[in-house]
């Protein structure tokens, strides 16, 4: 990345290192804590060093306690692709999330519209207020067990469209362990 400048502040006694770029085009300071620890600030190019750190003071705590999950989620496994990988798996993803929707709605208990398989950055899956399902082509780099899990939880928000007790009680009907695959699928990212 061209015009990063690297550089640390003290925030709360601990030295954090961060990046920062000044960008011509942007109007509001932009800030983002990444998997690694990696933070990240994207700045109007008339910024002042100070008015960088004050901003970055005010967030101190939302920065560590990012840091800070990222440290205890340990070792992630980083899924990359674009969009080649994408069409060249597209269907292959899609196959592999209609299986497991077939075996997890064996009684047509859940009613759905369609199912779309996506380029997502940052999103598994998602189920729209219509029943649509949308999936992460990159379900194919899952272990068996993660894309039962990512099914169900999915299928589970055309009953419960929120994450209330009643939604996670119908999810650990399908996949009772859920709970331990949720910190696992948290370490697969792209």
């Amino acid at each position: 990345m061209s015009n990063l400048i690297k550089k640390q502040i003290l925030l709360k006694g601990e030295i954090i290192e961060y990046f920062l770029k000044k960008n011509i085009r942007v109007r509001n300071v932009r800030l983002s804590v990444s998997v690694g620890g990696v933070v990240a600030v994207v700045a109007p190019w008339y910024f002042s060093e100070s008015k960088v750190e004050y901003f970055l003071h005010r967030k101190s705590d939302w920065i560590l306690k990012k840091l800070k999950y990222f440290k205890k989620l340990g070792k992630v496994n980083k899924i990359s692709g674009g969009r080649r990988d994408y069409l060249k798996n597209k269907e292959l993803a899609r196959q592999l999330v209609l299986q497991k929707i077939a075996e997890i709605n064996f009684d047509g208990s859940f009613v759905f519209n369609r199912v779309s398989i996506r380029n997502n950055k940052s999103r598994w899956g998602s189920c729209s207020k219509r029943g649509n399902l949308n999936f992460n082509y990159r379900v194919i780099y899952l272990s068996e067990k993660l894309v039962k899990y990512l099914v169900a939880h999915e299928l589970c928000h055309l009953k419960e469209l929120n994450h209330s007790r009643r939604f996670w009680d119908l999810v650990g009907e399908y996949v009772p362990d859920y709970k331990i695959l949720t910190k696992e699928l948290k370490k697969n990212i792209f």
